[in-house]
């Protein structure tokens, strides 16, 4: 390593220890922002670890995290340091190469979990991680640990305000995935909840020095905008989320920013809602710097199924026709890869309008027809049979009693609207692409999906599941005030934003949070007389595995080139089962330009995969599952590849996946936490 100097410094409620400072310039290609870099892609171009010495791989170091919790949290690092959530939900500063502590910015209940953003001045000098907590922005100085006072109101921008709604009315607000940071703003999106009257997903960009609002894209268009037409008349005054709570993807050289949008609430009756609703289910493309909008394609009319769209939008340069063209894929929860020019957004596949089953709930008009690509394949299963109930883990009684509820279902495949009549929907809520799921080569034309099978039951009742929230909650405290119930941090002595979680948050439903549920619609408005509600009932262990799935696609053809399980079930495992997938989301590829693709599995386990063709090349034990992406870089000429191992790994006898309040959470007795592997030093 080169010199660092060392100093330590003590604030009121922040620990900072062992600081080096690291001149601009050192060697090494790091991991500046959660997906690796502004394309999301996971794909690193580091050649230090290839199909010929990749079984050669070891620990490196491990950073044990120190409490008991599950963090999927996609480390960043940048000039040998790493960045990190542990210790009870801190920020840790860590030595990219050894795993030590450098400092520990404490307090930060309440904090976006999946990751956080990286800004550096062009002269380097002022560097920054933003962050979001309780329904706010904040920032601290990446060298130091030190809040950013100047950074919005004394260190705190209110991500409540702005969205035409009263605030006090707004209980949620923050993704717990990141945004994306381009040239000198920070571009978001939001969790909006999924009940009646949540607050609408504007898109928005903020200054990243001042925290000053830079621009609002509006998902629910108002009058005179794009759209407006598809949704009933002021429909933007009571409609909620059409936010983007997944991952967004920039294209840094054209400055183009995508988001894959969400539904509409409520997300399972939409009589209050008739049309198609743009721009809710889309991939939007907008112009970064302005948030105008250049092009959209919705791939759910009218959605009745939450079938957010959620995963990054994966850039590549594809080859069709004899013609290089730089496209955009997105990977859906319903099972489809839409591909798209990146530039205007035409298709490059083929993709057919085909009738759809109608709804049956008063008042309700669903859309007759949806949108199915013809290439490449979908990567999910997309409807459930009796013959297809899991034949491990169930009893005999079990086996035959879901073969009965499937066979009487309201099951007429894909987009079957839910009704008063049990409803089968695979992929469900949680099935098909989510968060974290895909990666690409954006040399070769190869997209990769990882995927997970697990249907949901449905049945509208009058009846809305969950509790209701708090009526109202107060404005954020000031500095000097005492503490009120809001769910925003504290601002404490001399100063400093406490990142402290207070009383007042809305409890959360099985329907997502509830706000304003009883609220009457705005007058004018011809509002259907009922509402309808139903629970997201997902119920994993019923179909037959493999639960989840690693597909990797040649996006030139339109084609599937290979597609494995991710992992195994052990209680399968031990009834014989093989190749059987985990039965919870698979998070986390990485992709290397050596032909090399990693995942980090629940089952306690990362292992290499053969670029070409699937075939595992390396694989080892993990202290505990992963439920996150891994990171890739290189620190004084040696590669690193670091993951969280924090989540519990399924256990036999332990409900319906394996993971329950008292499962292990350790593999061989280690303690949980970040796990850094390279080849061995020389």
């Amino acid at each position: 390593m080169s010199n660092v100097v060392r100093k330590t410094i003590v604030l009121p409620c922040l620990l900072l220890i062992a600081l080096p400072l690291v001149a601009a310039g050192q060697s090494g290609k790091w991991w500046k922002e959660y997906g690796g870099g502004p394309d999301n892609s996971h794909y690193v171009t580091t050649h230090q670890i290839t199909k010929s010495n990749v079984k050669r791989l070891e620990v490196a170091w491990t950073y044990a995290t120190g409490d008991n919790d599950t963090y999927n949290f996609n480390p960043v690092v940048v000039d040998n340091m790493m960045y990190v959530l542990a210790r009870n939900n801190s920020l840790v500063a860590l030595d990219a190469v050894t795993g030590k502590e450098i400092w520990v910015h404490e307090n930060l209940a309440g904090i976006a979990r999946r990751g956080i953003n990286y800004w550096e001045s062009r002269d380097r000098k002022d560097r920054r991680l933003i962050f979001q907590i309780n329904n706010t922005l904040q920032e601290i100085d990446a060298r130091t640990g030190k809040p950013v006072l100047a950074f919005g109101d004394n260190g705190i921008v209110n991500l409540r305000e702005g969205l035409g709604r009263d605030p006090r009315t707004i209980y949620r607000v923050q993704s717990s995935n990141p945004g994306k940071v381009f040239e000198n703003v920070i571009i978001m999106g939001s969790v909006t909840g999924e009940g009646y009257f949540a607050s609408p997903g504007h898109l928005r960009a903020f200054d990243v020095r001042t925290g000053k609002l830079v621009w609002t894209f509006h998902t629910i268009p108002q009058p005179g905008e794009y759209g407006y037409d598809t949704w009933p008349t002021d429909a933007w005054k009571y409609i909620g989320g059409v936010n983007t709570w997944g991952e967004i993807t920039v294209d840094e050289k054209r400055g183009i920013a995508y988001f894959p949008t969400g539904s509409a609430t409520y997300d399972y009756y939409g009589a209050d809602r008739i049309g198609t609703n743009l721009f809710a289910n889309s991939l939007l493309a907008l112009d970064a710097r302005t948030g105008k909008r250049l092009w959209h394609y919705q791939f759910v009319h009218h959605d009745l199924l939450d079938y957010d769209g959620t995963a990054a939008p994966q850039l590549l340069t594809v080859t069709r026709n004899g013609k290089k063209i730089d496209a955009v894929a997105m990977a859906t929860k319903q099972g489809f890869v839409f591909t798209l020019d990146r530039v205007n957004g035409k298709t490059l596949f083929p993709i057919e309008e085909r009738p759809t089953p109608e709804s049956d709930m008063p008042g309700e008009q669903s859309w007759p027809t949806q949108p199915f690509p013809t290439a490449p394949p979908p990567f999910a299963r997309q409807k459930l049979t009796p013959d297809e109930i899991n034949p491990y883990i169930l009893t005999p009684e079990e086996r035959a009693r879901w073969k009965e509820a499937v066979s009487n279902a309201n099951n007429r495949g894909l987009f079957t609207p839910p009704s008063m009549k049990e409803t089968v929907a695979i992929p469900g809520a949680r099935g098909g692409a989510n968060w974290g799921s895909t990666s690409v080569n954006p040399m070769d034309g190869t997209l990769y999906v990882a995927s997970f099978d697990a249907p949901s039951f449905y049945k509208m009742s009058l009846e809305a599941p969950g509790a209701a929230p708090p009526a109202a909650s107060p404005e954020p405290p000031r500095q000097g005030e005492p503490v009120k119930s809001w769910t925003a941090p504290v601002v404490g002595s001399g100063g400093v934003p406490i990142g402290k979680q207070l009383e007042g948050a809305m409890p959360s439903g099985p329907s997502g949070y509830r706000a304003m549920e009883g609220s009457p619609y705005p007058d004018g408005i011809d509002a259907p007389k009922q509402r309808y509600y139903t629970n997201y009932n997902i119920i994993r262990h019923v179909t037959s595995p493999p639960w989840s799935t690693l597909t990797a696609f040649d996006l030139n053809k339109g084609i599937i080139k290979w597609k494995i399980p991710l992992g195994e079930d052990v209680r399968a495992v031990a009834e014989g089962a093989r190749n059987t997938g985990t039965m919870l989301e698979p998070k986390g590829i990485l992709v290397t330009a050596t032909g090399l693709v990693f995942h980090a599995a629940r089952d306690g386990r990362i292992r290499a995969y053969d670029a070409d063709n699937g075939t595992e090349l390396w694989s080892a034990e993990l202290p505990a599952g992963s439920a996150a992406i891994p990171a890739m870089y290189e620190a004084s000429g040696r590669a690193y590849i670091v993951v969280s191992a924090t989540a519990p790994t399924p256990q036999p006898g332990v409900g319906e996946t394996g993971v329950g309040p008292q499962s292990a959470t350790t593999n061989a007795g280690a303690p949980k936490g970040y796990v850094a592997f390279a080849l061995p030093a020389k």
